[in-house]
């Protein structure tokens, strides 16, 4: 906690960069040093974030597409010669062979995580041992894309969005809906020349990396149970893999953090991070199981001392909080970011709140104390 006599932030115990986020800008901000007088390109965001991505454009590095996969530059305008940057994310193996294609060297510059190759890795296993692979994932996620890709070249794969996706695709495993039905539910979510019928007799679960980890076990535990109750104790390593070990470290340390703060009192919380940043959101869910929470991208959403501008999660939508500063004294105040926000970012909205309050102890003397 830093005390600032009228108003006390607690600080997550982790929070923000993580290597893998650290490692791509590096990455990225060397390529451009190594490429003067040649077009530097970034296949999407580099991170979720909107001030890291806005800081790379302004360097001269240009979007091909957008986190969706909206073209903004036409693959056919590429060539051998320009520099391209795999993001933190990584891509698909269709995209990957694409520039190949074209001559352009990938591997240079390719800032995947090792944490997002590790969960490709566990999936090419999974597929040599005959497992089908199941992603607890977005499907729209850039990491899920590259995910799905990978695991589908290596073996039958299916994506499910969460736990009630999950419960859907065990009424396959249990036999109790059609082939038919299948193709139908989960359609968009699974690998060419998938069969319910065949290909879930034997089942791994693996994720994409900034998902809740107690979610992803959730799922995993569901789907172990699933094949306990239906082939019995001694067939289970026939017909599931157990995978728990593909969960990042950055996204658990965050996300253990977050229940640490649900145990302290606090009358607000403030969470900062990009909009579309996956990992960031799920903070924003734990949050709000026990705090008012303010999920914002900037200090500049902070109007003034009784307007803030955030984003509503759930809806998908800015909207505006008058009167977000309780009058009391001192005021509590949560304030954590996900793992693609730079603490430069948590340091100024933490200044900027700090600032409608006096008297106000001064930053060294707070500092002093820890």
């Amino acid at each position: 906690m830093l005390d600032f006599g009228p108003v006390q932030f607690i600080l997550a115990r982790h929070f923000g960069f993580c290597y893998g986020v650290e490692n791509a800008i590096e990455i990225s901000y060397r390529a451009l040093e190594e490429s003067t007088g040649k077009n530097v390109y970034l296949l999407s965001q580099m991170i979720h974030n909107q001030e890291v991505n806005a800081d790379l454009e302004s360097r001269g590095i240009r979007f091909i597409m957008d986190t969706d996969g909206t073209q903004f530059i036409p693959w056919e305008k590429l060539t051998k010669d320009d520099v391209v940057i795999i993001p933190a994310f990584g891509t698909t193996l269709e995209i990957e062979h694409l520039l190949q294609d074209k001559g352009v060297e990938v591997q240079k510059y390719n800032t995947t995580c090792p944490f997002v190759e590790k969960v490709w890795n566990r999936t090419e296993k999974l597929g040599r041992e005959n497992y089908t692979i199941i992603i607890h994932g977005k499907p729209n996620h850039e990491e899920t894309k590259a995910t799905f890709s990978h695991s589908a070249h290596n073996g039958p794969s299916v994506i499910v969005r969460n736990i009630e996706e999950a419960q859907q695709l065990g009424n396959y495993i249990l036999g109790h809906k059609s082939r038919a039905e299948f193709y139908d539910e989960f359609a968009g979510k699974f690998s060419t020349g998938f069969d319910p019928n065949v290909h879930l007799l034997r089942v791994g679960v693996v994720n994409q990396t900034t998902m809740l980890a107690s979610e992803t076990q959730g799922i995993a535990d569901f789907f172990k149970q699933l094949m306990l109750s239906k082939y019995g104790s001694e067939n289970l390593k026939d017909h599931f893999a157990d995978t728990r070990d593909t969960l990042c470290y950055a996204t658990n340390d965050n996300q253990d953090s977050t229940y640490q703060l649900l145990a302290v009192a606090a009358d607000l919380a403030i969470v900062v991070g990009g909009y579309n940043s996956s990992n960031t959101s799920h903070i924003v869910e734990l949050c709000e199981r026990k705090f008012p929470t303010f999920f914002i991208n900037s200090e500049t959403e902070i109007k003034s001392r009784t307007e803030i501008h955030h984003f509503n999660y759930p809806r998908k939508e800015k909207v505006i909080t008058r009167e977000f500063l309780p009058d009391k004294s001192p005021v509590r105040i949560i304030l954590t970011s996900g793992a693609s926000c730079p603490d430069t970012l948590v340091d100024r909205v933490l200044l900027k709140l700090a600032g409608y309050f006096e008297p106000l102890k001064k930053l060294e003397d707070v500092l002093a104390t820890y």
